[in-house]
């Protein structure tokens, strides 16, 4: 997600250091340990960078070191309450280890903060879905797509649930069409040919 200000009813301006620009750069590039290392620089001299948290708990994120990602995203909500970045990384990292409850409550609030965003409804609607609320996942997961509808990692998350529901039109017409904004979309490969198995399986249980 882009770095963004939405503080809410605090009017104070807000300037970007431009050492958080080149270290986004960096995270682009897959640099993930130059841009904390960056990061960990600007926090030497302003402690209260809450940008800088954030990147670092991205970039964490990346590595999949989310204990680390965990606490500097912690750092950087007691730093801005009203950061809708922060809640939803730190959302993202609690639905990578399962923490589906605290995942949803983060995501939330993401989404009050920040409503409409399709990463942010994407994430809460695959959340929600695992956290047992499966018909509003899917429905929030539609309204990702609606936004976002060429965005393969929205179109594979909606496709996973529906053959988790065994809709296997639904799932099929998805996964063909991330594949078609992303031919080399492997997760998509993957998932269209499980559809394509557990059709004929429930064909032939049709059969008997």
């Amino acid at each position: 997600m882009p770095h963004y200000d939405n503080s809410g009813q605090d009017d104070r301006v807000y300037t970007l250091n431009p050492l958080i620009e080149e270290a986004d750069l960096l995270k682009s590039d897959g640099k993930h340990q130059e841009a904390i290392l960056l990061c960990e620089q600007i926090l030497k001299t302003d402690l209260e960078c809450v940008e800088a948290f954030e990147e670092i708990g991205d970039n964490y994120l990346s590595l999949r070191e989310y204990g680390k990602a965990e606490k500097a995203l912690i750092q950087a909500i007691k730093l801005n309450t009203n950061s809708a970045n922060a809640h939803y990384l730190l959302g993202f990292v609690y639905s990578c280890t399962g923490q589906w409850s605290s995942s949803v409550a983060l995501l939330e609030t993401a989404n009050d903060l920040y409503p409409n965003h399709p990463e942010i409804l994407r994430c809460l609607g695959w959340s929600l879905y695992h956290h047992g609320e499966r018909p509003k996942g899917i429905i929030l997961l539609e309204r990702s797509h609606q936004l976002a509808s060429s965005d393969p990692l929205i179109l594979n998350d909606l496709g996973v649930c529906y053959l988790n529901e065994k809709n296997f039109e639904k799932a099929g017409h998805l996964f063909k069409k991330a594949l078609q904004f992303d031919p080399t979309n492997n997760k998509a490969k993957e998932c269209l040919n499980a559809v394509n198995f557990f059709r004929r399986e429930f064909d032939k249980m049709k059969k008997q």
